[in-house]
């Protein structure tokens, strides 16, 4: 059975019983205490929890996940997967136990010719929480299970909740026995190899307070309305079903790792690291092509660093495969083309997905170019220091700044006979991954009880008016003082203040939240921020200027139009770049992310190349002709299905509603899936200034812009400024290019023959250094400064020049200079020294701790530096000092 009829089969049955079938929602999580969509109860946390009312009593879905904290693990057991599919069956205060335990034993022990999955019922073991007697006993009456197969386990196992205080309950878990050949008998209490779990059933009941740890909690009473959350693994019950070892080996992932097998020439299930490798390559390559697909794009931060990593281990493991070239072409295709079926936007979008991940895989075969030359040094480095090991920073800074991954570093080291102080290097990683932890926790606190907002969300949705309003009367439902309800809040203070209606933008679709104040009876709210804590809640950070407002007071919400008007047009002006980009550069420069403020847009598109100064040009008139053609800005409401068979553009990894808002400017020309607010004709945008062009990551580029009264300003600016020039200059300004031209060709031939002079000038003290030479013990010793010198290269150069005529006594010529504002000592030394021990690389440290700063190099060659130029000589000084102690 095809992975894709599975899920098929799964969604019919329970649609069959009255649930809801609900797509999945993006990958991309709206939670922003977490990066992605780790878990198939994620998007319905809102309705689980009471914060938002669900809008169906049950329902049913296929829910994408991405789950990275166990990436170490992957393609060493059966069960772990980056990417994976959560099948899940939800009741929100509608059945409950006996009907999730029925609803799941009758679909996994039906036949297939009657829309079951064809479970064996001897083949299928449960757990239950260790007090739950409600759950065996069910177990039993329903499944007809007996006793031995029915295990209870601890609340490590069995007890389900967020970590946080709130809801909370048991769980049951459903275990498939893969048989003798796989472990010992005994059921999943004994070994949860042979027995694979592929159903838990959630049965969230309690509400836990006073959370010390996942068993470390008190259960403080029953919840008002008790809720079922199950997941049932896909790629588990898609490898059981299919007869094959694991899930690498399924139908939409086999593909990929059999690509891999043919590009590397080595077979699958001959060598254990290698095998390890085809289902890491498998795994990581359908993850990046979901992650893509949902809107992520590579890049060192965030999200983007995920799929980058993922990206990265890929390309890694093929190289330790043998296959140093390309490779995404070829695994890419075979992933789309296993993924299709069951998600068609790979297909439908692939020219922008390919673009990122081809981009994404030369700029790291690029990386390891580079990581490799450093690498090579410090092998060379740690020969010629007689040490058999590349210290562990060394490994950390490759991994960490150059992104060049430690068992390739290992690899390289064990080929020149070296080994990698990898307790080192994991003490690092475990100090990084300690502050992402660290960070990632302090994430979760500022957002952790969502809860406080639960009876706002109940009285209904925020309505916004400030499409057609500025102001807006309304009355105040709550007010929050750092997070915690209150009745009132005194001038000075800082509150959250939620309304039934406001005029009042919130963040979102790149849009900057509106200026404005809240007035009424007594008092002045100037507004900070206004956000979207929970869907359709809309929450109003303000400061109390003036009096005292409390709970239920009548309040109006007042717009700065000033502001709200200048936004506008950057929003709209933001679609027009975005259509007149589509025209230049054609369909695959779609969106990747924006900014709208009062006079000025930022703009993210996929594309793999600079834009040229013609591009850039043409890109601006378009979208200035369309402003000049007074084009009617037009918004309707609609079906999403409607509006994307409309050709709507809308923003990858976004989630919408089954009712969206279309933007139209000069009817399908721009397009748009649009929340935000937009001028009425594009002619109130006035005009649209592209001031910069960049790199965001590889296959992303930004166009920035002025808008408006913003772009007319800068444009004067820039008319003053060529003005000035004109007359400083006496040239006319048509011919103000090549005039500055010429004067910085001949400026820079100015540079060239004043370092030229400098450079002999230099020159000629060389003799007169050598010549300064003295005795520190057993070597002949040059320590000076160097005036003039202009940088460290400058210093290095000389001192090698007095070093060759110090003649075969054991030399170390030490110069000092103060190039840029900070000290600089260069140390060499001739054979006939080092013979003796004298070590540049220790002497410039020596240097360097004088100077308060770092150095080291070569045992011939070695720079230190600081911040203290003062003691530029205490520090020569030191050199001497080192050297007689060392001679004695």
């Amino acid at each position: 059975m095809k992975t894709a009829e599975i899920a098929q089969r799964y969604l019919d049955y329970f649609e069959k019983n009255g649930h809801t079938i609900v797509p999945s929602a993006s990958l991309v999580s709206d939670d922003p205490s977490i990066l992605f969509t780790i878990a198939g109860m994620v998007p319905f946390i809102p309705y689980l929890t009471g914060v938002v009312p669900p809008p169906y009593p049950r329902a049913a879905d296929v829910q994408k996940c991405i789950r990275t904290n166990d990436i170490e693990e992957v393609g060493k057991t059966a069960r772990h997967g980056t990417f994976f599919q959560m099948l899940g069956n939800w009741s929100f205060g509608d059945y409950f136990k006996e009907g999730a335990i029925t609803y799941a034993w009758e679909l996994l022990t039906n036949v297939e010719r009657d829309g079951g999955l064809g479970f064996a019922e001897r083949d299928l073991w449960v757990t239950v929480y260790d007090d739950d007697d409600e759950a065996a006993a069910l177990w039993k009456r329903i499944a007809g299970l007996p006793d031995e197969r029915i295990q209870r386990m601890g609340k490590d196992d069995n007890y389900w909740s967020t970590g946080q205080p709130g809801p909370a309950g048991p769980c049951s878990e459903i275990y498939f026995d893969r048989g003798p050949a796989y472990g010992q008998d005994g059921g999943p209490a004994v070994d949860d190899n042979r027995f694979t779990e592929i159903w838990n059933l959630v049965f969230m009941q309690d509400l836990i307070a006073d959370v010390a740890s996942k068993t470390d909690f008190r259960i403080v009473g029953e919840l008002p309305q008790k809720n079922i959350d199950t997941g049932m693994g896909l790629e588990r019950v898609a490898f059981i079903t299919q007869g094959v070892e694991n899930m690498y080996e399924t139908d939409q992932v086999r593909p990929v790792l059999d690509r891999a097998v043919e590009l590397s020439g080595r077979r699958y299930g001959a060598v254990h690291e290698d095998d390890v490798r085809f289902r890491v390559i498998a795994d990581h390559v359908r993850s990046s092509l979901m992650l893509l697909s949902d809107g992520v794009t590579p890049s060192n931060e965030g999200r983007g660093y995920i799929l980058r990593r993922l990206m990265r281990r890929s390309i890694r493991s093929m190289r330790l495969l043998g296959v140093d070239g390309p490779t995404f072409p070829e695994l890419f295709t075979a992933s789309r083309d296993a993924m299709s079926a069951a998600y068609p936007v790979v297909e439908t979008d692939w020219a922008r997905i390919s673009q990122y991940a081809y981009a994404e895989e030369e700029t790291f075969l690029r990386t390891l170019a580079a990581g490799s030359t450093i690498l090579d040094v410090a092998v060379a480095q740690a020969k010629d220091a007689g040490t058999p090991t590349i210290s562990g920073p060394d490994a950390f800074l490759l991994h960490d700044t150059y992104g060049f991954p430690v068992d390739l570093t290992l690899e390289v080291a064990e080929e020149a006979g070296l080994t990698v102080d990898r307790a080192a290097f994991d003490t690092l990683m475990q100090e990084q991954k300690a502050r992402a932890k660290a960070d990632a926790k302090s994430r979760r606190r500022t957002i952790a009880d969502l809860s406080v907002y639960r009876e706002f969300r109940a009285a209904g949705e925020t309505v916004f008016t400030g499409y057609s309003d500025l102001e807006t009367e309304s009355r105040i439902l709550g007010i929050l003082v750092d997070g915690v309800p209150t009745e009132r809040a005194t001038q000075g203070q800082i509150a959250e203040v939620i309304l039934a209606e406001t005029a009042l933008y919130a963040e979102s679709g790149g849009q900057v939240a509106d200026r404005g104040t809240i007035v009424g009876p007594g008092f002045e709210l100037e507004v900070l921020d206004v956000q979207r804590p929970v869907p359709g809640l809309v929450s109003h950070t303000v400061e109390v200027s003036q009096g005292e407002v409390g709970t239920g007071q009548a309040a109006t919400t007042v717009v700065d139009a000033v502001n709200r008007r200048a936004a506008q047009q950057a929003h709209s002006a933001t679609h027009l770049v975005h259509a007149a980009l589509r025209d230049t550069l054609g369909r695959t420069a779609t969106q990747a992310g924006s900014l709208n403020r009062a006079g000025y847009l930022r703009f993210d598109f996929s594309w793999g190349s600079a834009l040229s100064p013609e591009t850039r040009t043409e890109i601006e008139e378009i979208a200035n002709n369309a402003v000049r053609d007074n084009l009617a800005v037009a918004t309707r409401l609609l079906p999403l299905t409607e509006a994307r068979e409309l050709g709507a553009m809308a923003m990858f990894g976004e989630k919408y509603p089954e009712l969206v808002r279309m933007v139209d400017i000069g009817g399908p020309w721009s397009r748009e899936l649009c929340g935000g607010t937009h001028v009425g004709t594009s002619a109130e945008i006035g005009v649209i200034s592209i001031v910069g062009e960049s790199s965001v990551s590889a296959g992303a580029r930004r166009v920035e812009a002025l808008v408006g009264a913003d772009a007319f300003r800068e444009l004067a600016a820039e008319r003053a400024i060529v003005s000035e020039l004109s007359a400083s200059l006496k040239t006319p300004r048509d011919q103000l290019t090549a005039r500055v031209a010429d004067l910085a060709a001949s400026l820079k031939a100015a540079e060239r023959r004043i370092a030229a002079f400098e450079a002999r000038a230099l020159e000629e003290r060389v003799p007169t250094l050598a010549a300064s030479a003295v005795r520190a013990g057993a070597f002949t010793v040059v320590a000076d400064e160097l005036a003039g010198a202009s940088s460290a290269d400058d210093v290095r150069t000389i001192a090698l020049r007095v070093r060759d005529r110090l003649g075969d006594e054991p030399g170390v010529v030490a110069l000092g200079a103060v190039a840029g504002e900070r000290p600089v000592v260069v140390v060499v030394t001739n054979e006939a020294a080092r013979e003796r021990g004298a070590r540049a690389g220790a002497l410039a440290k020596v240097a360097a701790s004088v100077l308060g700063g770092g150095g080291g190099g070569r045992d011939d060659v070695a720079q230190g530096g600081g911040t203290d130029a003062a003691s530029l000589p205490a520090a020569l000084t030191a050199i001497r000092t080192a050297l007689e102690t060392a001679a004695s």
